[in-house]
């Protein structure tokens, strides 16, 4: 089994971390099922958000009677003290615990700093002094905001998409995240599903022994691939290799990860989805994809208002407007008139 140790915070976990976005999906009785199996089977680090709507108090039913055991790290986007403090009083009760480990700003547009006028991390300061939480962190998809983030020595955790489809500079700051002994938690290390070989995603992550790759579970049968890559590590050997190099291929460049900063869409299009609609066919049986429910989703993308929300919110700056016109065109190649579909 292995075990990852998160910079200079003294926390050790499991080389899995639990990534609770996925479970908002699920109904209380099945997300309990499946986080007390991912806690027999190993896995001590769960990651939450205020702004997951009820994944804390999920994670709080299922979990609390063994929270000495486990290490949680939350999310916040308040953006000023007073919206601080609310939200984690809200955690903290949803989570059923006193304390968080590791507390961080999700996805903020700039670095907080203290005296910047924000007020943000004189607030997380006074939190950690109250110890409500242990360790400062901080969440980004924004490459800029990140490496400010590593060289400002401010926070102990850096959350980050990380994949086999990451950039040279994504990889780079990596090694800066381990240069300054910063704790680095990768999301989407599935690049938000569009990855389907996990155990080419589990070798591939294996070569970063600082790195903390929290999978989103939401089906059991998820949970069992990384129970299985846990008890019987892949091997970053020339089969895997091979299917990493075929899907950087297809893969790199200017796709949607499915991030949801683009949401909420006046037009209410599943833009996470129909943004990279031609993907997702090309990776999974079109059945899925081609029924009634995906149709009329797909039929909202002509409703687009052009607020540019979904524009001006993307963290990869990509023309996202443009992607749905596109998938929506290709989309319609793939329903044959006259049939069921």
């Amino acid at each position: 089994m292995q075990f990852v140790r998160l910079g200079n915070t003294g926390i050790t976990v499991h080389k899995n971390g639990f990534g609770a976005l996925p479970i908002q999906r699920i109904l209380s009785s099945e997300a309990t099922q499946l986080l007390r199996k991912a806690y027999v089977n190993g896995f001590n680090f769960f990651d939450t958000a205020r702004f997951y709507t009820d994944s804390e108090q999920k994670i709080g039913a299922a979990l609390s009677d063994v929270r000495h055991r486990i290490i949680i790290a939350s999310k916040t986007m308040a953006t000023n003290p007073g919206d601080f403090w609310e939200q984690l009083t809200c955690s903290l009760d949803c989570l059923r615990t006193d304390y968080i480990d590791i507390y961080q700003f999700h996805n903020p547009g700039f670095c907080p700093r203290p005296g910047d006028g924000s007020g943000l991390y004189e607030a997380m300061t006074e939190a950690k002094n109250k110890r409500l939480i242990r360790h400062i962190g901080i969440s980004s998809h924004k490459l800029p905001v990140a490496k400010e983030a590593v060289e400002s020595r401010l926070y102990a955790t850096l959350q980050f998409p990380f994949s086999y489809l990451a950039t040279e500079q994504e990889t780079e700051l990596v090694n800066m995240c381990q240069a300054a002994n910063v704790g680095f938690i990768a999301m989407k290390a599935l690049s938000g599903g569009l990855i389907t070989n996990s155990a080419a995603a589990y070798a591939f992550l294996a070569q970063y022994p600082g790195v903390l790759p929290i999978w989103g579970i939401q089906q059991d049968a998820e949970l069992e691939e990384f129970i299985t890559h846990a008890k019987h590590p892949p091997v970053l050997d020339d089969t895997i290799q091979g299917i990493i190099e075929q899907d950087r291929r297809l893969l790199s460049g200017g796709f949607c990860r499915g991030c949801g900063y683009c949401l909420p869409c006046p037009a209410e299009i599943d833009i996470p989805n129909c943004a990279r609609m031609s993907l997702l066919l090309r990776r999974a049986p079109t059945s899925i994809y081609l029924n009634d429910e995906w149709q009329e989703k797909m039929s909202r993308i002509p409703d687009c208002t052009e607020c540019d929300h979904c524009l001006d919110n993307c963290p990869y700056g990509l023309d996202t407007p443009q992607l749905l016109k596109d998938n929506c065109v290709d989309y319609q190649s793939f329903i044959k008139p006259g049939s069921d579909n």
